[in-house]
């Protein structure tokens, strides 16, 4: 192997902490990344990973040398491609992760606009809730609502995702419409359970730009978008919810917001990416393409109730 492929072999060892795994994201036998590390720390002289039986993971010294490869990596890519980018249209493959409402409604609908736009690229969309690693599931980029927990990736804002509060006309009729938070000790709610914890969520809102909580009594509890909205639908309570994923029900009138100024805080919507991929040309005019699309459509404020 030549200097940079040491570098990028190196690179996905630090990142899955495993050798097996490495091996299996870049098709090499197991044996072959070994070498290649055990190569590369002989040419720098220095002990760059600590391996035991059930982990691998970089020294001091292999930790520092890991950002310097990104660094490395990432020129060697940037100047291999300042030639043909300029004049190719961006092709390949592309893997990337969803959410699953925001997947089925916002970005599949969309999708026929972007591949017309770039018939040579093309898509792998995974549509989930659960946590994805990038490199482990060998995934180009992943959406994330909410809060972050990953390290060592390239985080690309979007904006926020406004929540609101809704009903369906029949709850409110049979119940009264809360005005203020006071008043929801009066009113039902459907619960929303954690697919990955099982934790209940309370409800929320900002008051003075103060987050408050508060568990609203509840009959049913459901842990899926889906069922939570069809519930709501079927009149059984209160939910709180991504304004996009309602939208045509507003519209419709089969939802209406309710207590508009006390909404929950809104949640942070990412598009994340790893160092080693964020100079595709591809990745980058799908991230730039996704960017629009989301503003246009995941992050306005509701529509107008339907008259009357």
């Amino acid at each position: 192997m030549d200097r940079i492929d040491l570098f990028r072999v190196f690179a996905r060892v630090v990142e899955c902490s495993s050798f097996t795994r490495a091996a299996d994201t870049l098709g090499l036998p197991r044996s072959s990344v070994s070498a290649a590390v055990s190569e590369l720390e002989a040419r720098v002289g220095a002990l760059l990973l600590h391996r035991t039986t059930r982990r691998v993971s970089p020294t001091q010294d292999g930790a520092a040398f890991y950002e310097r490869c990104l660094r490395v990596i990432s020129d060697v890519e940037e100047t291999e491609g300042l030639f043909r980018q300029s004049g190719a249209m961006p092709s390949g493959k592309l893997r990337i992760d969803v959410p699953g409402r925001i997947g089925r409604l916002v970005i599949a609908p969309a999708l026929p606009d972007f591949l017309a736009a770039y018939p040579g690229i093309d898509i792998d969309l995974g549509v989930t809730d659960r946590a994805v690693n990038l490199v482990e599931d060998s995934v180009d980029c992943v959406l994330r609502v909410g809060p972050l927990s990953d390290s060592g990736l390239v985080a690309r804002s979007i904006g926020k995702l406004i929540l609101i509060n809704v009903a369906s006309p029949a709850y409110l009729a049979r119940y009264g419409v809360p005005l203020k938070p006071d008043d929801l000790s009066e009113h039902w709610a459907v619960n929303y359970a954690s697919p990955a914890t099982g934790r209940i969520e309370d409800w929320e809102w900002l008051e003075q730009d103060s987050a408050c909580t508060k568990a609203l009594r509840s009959r049913v509890t459901v842990n899926s978008a889906e069922a939570y909205i069809a519930c709501c639908l079927a009149g059984l309570g209160l939910i709180q919810v991504p304004a996009y994923d309602v939208r045509q029900h507003i519209l419709a009138g089969e939802l209406v917001e309710v207590l508009p100024q006390h909404r929950a805080e809104s949640m942070a919507v990412t598009l994340l990416y790893s160092h080693r991929r964020h100079l595709s040309r591809r990745l980058q005019v799908f991230a730039d393409w996704l960017d629009g699309l989301l503003k246009r459509e995941l992050l306005s404020e509701p529509p107008p109730e339907k008259a009357g």
